[in-house]
């Protein structure tokens, strides 16, 4: 997942992306049905507010999450960067969905954010839409 140039974050965003990243990789080295389960208690258990597409705070954890796993020695893609970005927005107390997807011309898959309403978060401009979500939780 490509983000395009971040504009700078503070430093109280920064931090929640680093320890949101850490989250990830772990939740990410375990089977992947621990990591949807994970998930999914998160969307359960905190009480997360919805947000838009356009608020601040979203913009903020974006820039951040772009900078966060640019010196991990690892594969950092849209799996890694979209699962950051929805665990540093539950973490701030924030809702957003993790949606994993394809497509069939030229076949490929991909994984995103995307706020309650259907909108895709940190994107760039040059993914290429319609991705067809397999699952969103």
């Amino acid at each position: 997942m490509a983000l395009s140039t971040p504009e700078p974050a503070p430093w109280r965003y920064r931090l929640v992306t680093k320890v949101a990243f850490i989250c990830a990789m772990s939740l990410l080295a375990m089977p992947f049905r621990t990591t949807i389960a994970v998930v999914g208690l998160l969307h359960r258990w905190l009480p997360l507010a919805d947000l838009a597409a356009t608020d601040l705070r979203l913009r903020r954890l974006v820039s951040a999450t772009a900078l966060t796993g640019r010196y991990w020695p690892g594969r950092v893609a849209c799996v890694e960067v979209s699962l950051t970005l929805v665990l540093a927005a539950a973490f701030t107390g924030l809702r957003l969905h993790w949606c994993l997807g394809g497509r069939f011309d030229p076949p490929a898959t991909h994984a995103w954010a995307r706020t309650s309403d259907g909108v895709p978060v940190g994107e760039s401009e040059d993914t290429s839409w319609p991705w067809n979500t397999a699952l969103c939780i």
